[in-house]
């Protein structure tokens, strides 16, 4: 008797099932929820700016965790690596395939933005993320650990370019090595965890230096000037929640 629906069965239930738009649950008191809900998800084939890959990996030597202890700790505290002032909401369930979650990142100049992710696909030894329009970048991220020469290594890896022209501008400016710096940071901390004082290497390459015209029109769901626009209701809607409960 053939076993393939069985396996196949296994290998669907680690992505997301398909979503026309994200929906967003269980959202802490004091998160700015904004420009997620309702959203559609978005690829490299959906951006503007110039198509990039990043990868970067960190080698966990002299420490005995498998792959699968590092992604279950890295799942566990996703936010607890990044810089300060970047905070991650996960849904209670965790990151888990088809989970939306929210996200308030710090900006240079201290603007807030807020925006989320989609987990799109999830196992014990990789999971990877993808943006909702208005994103920073179109595209996803994954992040994965393997073993090598005895030793585990932590990687991220992204495919995407900037979601619209002001994004691009940003990155073209700045915005790259901030967002360079930012995963650094994460594979340094996530290494100190395991107590290792972790080297970190990059690899990018830009595998489409061409801007996508047909796609200005996304900065319409640009989150930051989104996020600038909306946060006045946004605070006003906390205070009035906290009086309701009590708070």
């Amino acid at each position: 008797m053939s076993t393939t629906p069985d396996v196949k069965t296994r290998e669907e239930a680690h992505w997301a099932q398909p979503v026309s738009k994200l929906k967003v649950s269980d959202v802490p008191a004091g998160a700015i929820n904004l420009n997620v809900e309702g959203r559609q998800v978005v690829g490299p084939l959906q951006g503007f700016g110039q198509l990039w890959q990043k990868t970067y990996r960190v080698r966990l030597s002299g420490s005995k965790a498998a792959p699968t202890d590092v992604i279950k700790t890295w799942k566990e505290n996703f936010p607890k690596f990044w810089p300060a002032g970047n905070k991650f909401y996960a849904p209670l369930t965790g990151i888990k395939p088809g989970e939306v979650a929210v996200l308030n990142l710090s900006m240079p100049g201290g603007m807030p933005l807020s925006t989320g992710m989609l987990v799109l696909y999830a196992d014990d030894e990789s999971f990877t993320l993808m943006t909702p329009q208005g994103h920073m970048e179109s595209g996803w991220i994954t992040f994965s650990a393997y073993e090598e020469d005895g030793a585990a290594v932590a990687q991220v890896q992204s495919i995407a370019r900037a979601n619209d022209p002001m994004y691009e501008i940003g990155f073209m400016l700045f915005a790259h090595k901030v967002q360079e710096d930012f995963w650094h940071h994460t594979l340094r901390s996530l290494a100190a965890h395991f107590g290792v004082e972790g080297q970190v290497q990059m690899f990018k390459t830009c595998v489409d230096s061409r801007w996508q015209w047909s796609q200005v029109k996304n900065i319409w769901h640009n989150a930051a000037i989104r996020t600038a626009l909306g946060m006045p209701g946004q605070l006003v809607g906390n205070i009035f929640r906290r009086q309701k409960d009590g708070g």
